[in-house]
């Protein structure tokens, strides 16, 4: 519910801009003005003001009929709403925009606004919006202002979930004691909760609620002290405090402390063969200890006779490394001699350089042609091996291609069957196909099969875009036949049943186009078609409507996007269903 308040509060609008666009060469013609906040907010209710003194004619606008906001004048005297203007001027044509209270023609570049005008049109005295409750007259420009503070103005509750609407006199006294979604302090833990659910909060979480123990003890806790309670809850059920020394007993905390003082000899009993059976664990360990230090002492002598046996093979191994190192400087010896050796055989061979190169030329030579003989029959090999591959895949692509081609071929004659009698036929790129027939490149077009039920009669339909016929050139021909069935042999012949053949209006009023016809029984075109044939002899209307009428009908539209819909439709009316 908009009250005027609400009218008021609109976005404020600091500059307006109107364009029209101009042809090639011509300039833009531009209008250009500033709108106050309280003009802006004016604009929804300019209609409904009550002014005290009678609105003079010149402070009406000619376009709106309402007062005049942010007064532009035109050459012709006339003052119109910056609004107003600006709408006439991108509504009109470019060259044209004229005054609609003298004809007189509208120069963006003659408009100026009216500031004497707007001075007395803001000081004009109204009534309030909400008058005869409110008896305040305001001028005009401080309306907004006193609707801030109006008693008598509309207003909504704030509070979440209310809807209601009052005056706003009213407006304190309902947030504060009237309104059911008003929030009013928890009576027992005074923290704010909405009116509608402090039932639920006392019930589910108010801290300060004393809730019986759920335990069963004879107190109520709040619920904010149930963990601390339970710490000393006396009908809590416990342990024993002695059951690591093997007591057994598990009951209420108030009878467990009983047990604790009745049992004293029973629970000092149990720790001193606690305590007996730790001495002997301490005693066992204390003689595995013993054992591990003799073991100790026993492993140090006998790593002392094994240091003694060392000693020896120290030495003898001090003499070898004094062999090697001896061994050592023979061998550096000796690699010298061999180094010599080594440059004398370098100055023989570069005596014999140039023969040995050339010869070295040809093994090099000889060894390429020889693996390039043996890469080229490999590869002969290889390409014999993969020519003899890309037959056998050939073969296999082009058996895969055609098993896609029957699949696809069967699955779009699945998608399109039905079993209902009934058949709608949609027809894509019609003029491109009526073009290609006329040329004689597409004899007609046939439509996927169809059941009159899930084991009845099979069919089809068959369209000339470009008429057969005696109806050739001039109409558009239309034909139903009978194709040989799975069931045909459970099915009475000859087909009897009514067809309807119609083309379907696109325009949303169902002026669909319609003929029907019903089987001759005699007509070899409904007897019962061969196993072997395609189907039987098409039967239809060869002018089945003329093509002018087709394309440009006068209350209906048949091709559209260049797409026609047929549909045909068999009457099932007395066919048993197997």
């Amino acid at each position: 519910m908009a009250t005027a308040g609400e009218k008021l509060r609109g976005s404020k609008e600091s500059s307006l801009q109107s364009e029209e666009s101009a042809g090639p060469g011509e300039s833009r013609m531009t209008l250009t003005g500033s709108l106050n906040s309280w003009e802006s907010d004016l604009t929804s209710i300019q209609h409904t003001l009550k002014f005290v003194l009678k609105l003079r004619e010149e402070f009406v606008c000619p376009v709106c009929r309402g007062v005049v906001l942010n007064p532009q004048q035109n050459s012709c005297g006339h003052i119109y709403c910056f609004h107003c203007l600006q709408g006439l001027l991108e509504s009109s044509s470019p060259s044209s925009p004229v005054c609609p209270v003298d004809g007189a023609v509208i120069t963006p570049a003659e408009v100026f606004q009216d500031n004497c005008c707007k001075r007395e049109i803001s000081n004009l005295e109204v009534y309030c919006t909400n008058s005869p409750a409110c008896t305040s007259v305001v001028t005009l420009h401080h309306l907004q202002e006193h609707l801030r503070s109006c008693p008598y103005e509309q207003l909504q509750c704030c509070n979440p979930g209310c809807r209601a609407v009052l005056q706003r006199r009213y407006l304190q006294d309902h947030l504060t004691n009237t309104c059911p979604q008003r929030t009013e302090p928890c009576p027992l833990c005074q923290q704010p909760q909405r009116l509608g659910l402090i039932q639920d909060h006392v019930q589910t979480s108010c801290p300060e609620v004393e809730l019986d123990c759920p335990n069963s003890c004879s107190q109520k806790v709040p619920r904010h002290k149930l963990t601390e309670h339970r710490d000393a809850c006396p009908d809590l059920h416990i342990d024993c405090p002695f059951k690591k020394f093997g007591c057994l007993v598990k009951d209420k905390r108030k009878k467990v402390k009983l047990h604790e003082d009745a049992a004293v000899n029973h629970h000092m009993l149990l720790v001193l063969r606690s305590n007996t059976h730790l001495e002997q664990q301490v005693e066992v360990l204390q003689e595995e200890a013993l054992l591990r230090h003799q073991e100790v002492q026993t492993d140090s002598l006998l790593l002392a006779d094994v240091q003694e046996e060392i000693r020896p093979l120290l030495q003898q191994n001090s003499s070898h490394e004094h062999i090697i190192s001896t061994a050592q400087r023979t061998l550096s010896r000796q690699e010298d001699t061999l180094s010599t050796i080594q440059r004398e055989v370098q100055q023989v061979a570069r005596g014999l350089g140039p023969g040995l190169e050339e010869l070295e030329q040809l093994r090099k030579s000889l060894d390429a042609v020889i693996q390039e003989v043996s890469a080229t029959e490999a590869l002969k090999e290889h390409l014999a091996s993969l020519e003899d591959n890309l037959k056998h895949h050939s073969g296999l692509l082009d058996l895969h291609a055609a098993q896609l081609s029957r699949n696809k071929e069967h699955l779009r004659e699945l998608e399109a069957t039905s079993y209902d009698g009934k058949l709608i036929w949609k027809i894509e790129d019609f003029r491109s196909r009526k073009e290609a027939e006329a040329r004689g490149q597409l004899p007609c077009l046939s439509s996927a099969p169809f059941h009159t039920s899930r084991c009845g009669y099979k069919m089809a339909a068959k369209i000339y875009l470009n008429g057969d016929g005696e109806g050739r050139g001039t109409h558009l021909s239309l034909y139903v036949v009978l194709m040989p069935g799975d069931f045909d042999a459970l099915l009475p012949w000859p087909f009897k049943q009514t067809v309807s053949l119609s083309i379907l209006d696109q325009s949303g009023a169902g002026n669909h186009r319609s003929l029907s016809f019903r089987p001759d029984p005699t007509s070899k075109s409904f007897q019962r078609p061969a196993a072997e044939s395609i189907g039987n002899v098409a039967v239809g209307f060869s002018c089945f409507v003329p093509l002018s009428k087709l394309e440009t009908p006068q209350e209906a539209m048949y091709v559209n996007n260049d797409t026609l819909f047929v549909k045909v439709k068999v009457d099932t009316a007395g066919l048993e269903q197997l």
